[in-house]
């Protein structure tokens, strides 16, 4: 069993949620999270972020790349949106979609592109 699958179902039962209760919280089935949890079956990153949303913890705690489940959220952020979860824009297998449809390439790069001017013109 992979690490990730090891960390989805300890972080699901640490919740007491049952395989369908993950499934409905994620939209998804439960042989899906069946699949996931035997390593039968590799999450998407999208449906890897819905789990790691459900079960209030990262994505890279699932994937192995930290060994902490806690979410690094701002204290602002937390009072604002307390159900705010933080995605970094340069995590290169971030899926970005509007109204439905995933977005191209370069409407991501004009997206970023974006951003930084905001962010840089705010200095």
């Amino acid at each position: 069993m992979s690490l990730t699958s090891k960390r989805i179902k300890f972080l699901r039962q640490q919740n007491l949620l049952t395989q369908n209760q993950l499934a409905e919280l994620i939209n998804s089935s439960r042989g899906s999270i069946a699949k996931i949890e035997t390593n039968v079956f590799t999450p998407s990153f999208a449906m890897l972020s819905l789990i790691a949303e459900a079960l209030n913890t990262t994505t890279d705690y699932l994937q192995g790349k930290t060994d902490s489940p806690v979410r690094n959220l701002s204290q602002e952020a937390l009072q604002t949106h307390p159900n705010a979860t933080r995605v970094d824009l340069a995590d290169k297998q971030l899926i970005l979609s509007y109204e439905g449809q995933d977005l191209s390439d370069d409407y991501k790069q004009a997206i970023f592109a974006v951003l930084k001017m905001m962010h840089d013109g705010n200095k």
